[in-house]
C-alpha cells in the first residue's frame, strides 16, 4: 500500500516477525511496501502483560523487534486514551480499543484480523 501509512496490531506484528502463514499475501506485501508502519505500546504492554502470564513467549523484547523490522514505536498519548475511552462498546478489549483511537487519530489504516473491529469508523487491512 504504496503511499499509506500502518498500525499493526499486535498478532498482525507478531505474525509478520515471525513470517507466519497466518498473515495473508496481501497483507504482507502491505507491509513491505507502505511508506510507514507502526507499532503501538499498547502492543508492548499486551506482549508483556501475556508473558507475564505465560500465554506468550517473545524473547528478545518487542521494542528491539520493532526496531529490527524497520516499523516506527507509536507512544500513546492523553488525546489517544481520551479517544480510546469514548468509543462506543462493539469491542471490550483494551489493547484493541487503543489501537482503533491512535489509528483513528493518526489517519492510520489499521493491521488486524479481528472482525470485531470492523463497525469502528477507522480505515481497515483484513490481515
Amino acid at each position: 500500500m504504496k503511499g499509506e501509512n500502518l498500525l499493526l496490531d499486535t498478532h498482525v506484528f507478531l505474525w509478520w516477525r515471525m513470517n507466519d502463514a497466518s498473515l495473508s499475501e496481501q497483507s504482507r506485501e502491505a507491509i513491505a511496501t507502505a511508506d510507514l508502519v507502526f507499532v503501538s505500546a499498547a502492543s508492548a504492554w499486551e506482549v508483556a502483560i501475556k508473558s507475564a502470564l505465560d500465554k506468550l513467549r517473545f524473547p528478545g523484547g518487542l521494542e528491539k523487534a520493532v526496531i529490527e523490522s524497520g516499523f516506527e514505536k507509536l507512544p500513546i498519548s492523553f488525546v489517544h486514551a481520551e479517544i480510546a475511552g469514548s468509543l462506543p462498546p462493539h469491542h471490550n478489549d483494551p489493547f484493541d480499543r487503543m489501537l482503533v483511537a491512535q489509528a483513528i487519530t493518526e489517519r492510520l489504516t489499521l493491521v488486524t484480523n479481528d472482525r470485531r473491529l470492523e463497525p469502528y469508523d477507522v480505515s481497515i487491512l483484513w490481515a
